[in-house]
């Protein structure tokens, strides 16, 4: 009997840490006008990390924004964490639809339940993720999301770099 009680108590703590379990537990929800707070909260913390590791600094740019909101809430349609649109577009083809005029660095994707901050902390433990972040030659980010009812959250995150049109050496 005192095996199966100190079992119980076991499970009852379990539940309790888990995601959705306990009356302590409190879901992250971001509300509609923190849209600017949370895109510049890591823009600043992205930014920080790149310049810990050597590369410039990067922008917000609002086509790559567009890019990644869209692509948040098709990776919520479709149920999946995955680079690709439910039409088949890649990465290419959405920043290309937003009318960037320069050129992919890399996305980064999530679903999860967790903040802005452990969801960039969690890039960043993962080789090919942390490489996209810190990658020498963006100069532009975008970063988006979807919330859904159920707090889960599709994130997003574009980097570019800007085409340069060299025309040369003007003699006038």
């Amino acid at each position: 009997m005192r095996a199966i009680a100190l079992l119980l108590v076991a499970t009852l703590g379990l539940v309790a840490c888990s995601p959705g379990g306990g009356s302590n537990t409190k879901q992250y929800k971001i509300s509609a006008n923190s849209t600017s707070r949370v895109q510049y909260q890591v823009l600043d913390s992205i930014n920080a990390l790149r310049a810990a590791s050597g590369a410039p600094a990067v922008e917000l740019n609002g086509q790559l924004n567009a890019a990644a909101a869209t692509h948040a809430r098709d990776m919520s349609l479709q149920n999946r964490p995955w680079h690709f649109g439910s039409d088949g577009s890649s990465p290419l083809d959405r920043v290309a639809r937003v009318g960037y005029s320069g050129t992919l660095a890399g996305e980064t994707i999530s679903e999860t339940y967790e903040s802005e901050v452990e969801t960039l902390a969690a890039w960043m433990q993962q080789d090919d993720t942390r490489a996209v972040i810190l990658d020498p030659k963006a100069q532009d980010m975008g970063f988006a999301w979807f919330q859904e009812g159920s707090g889960k959250i599709w994130w997003t995150l574009i980097m570019g770099s800007r085409s340069v049109i060299q025309i040369g050496d003007y003699q006038g």
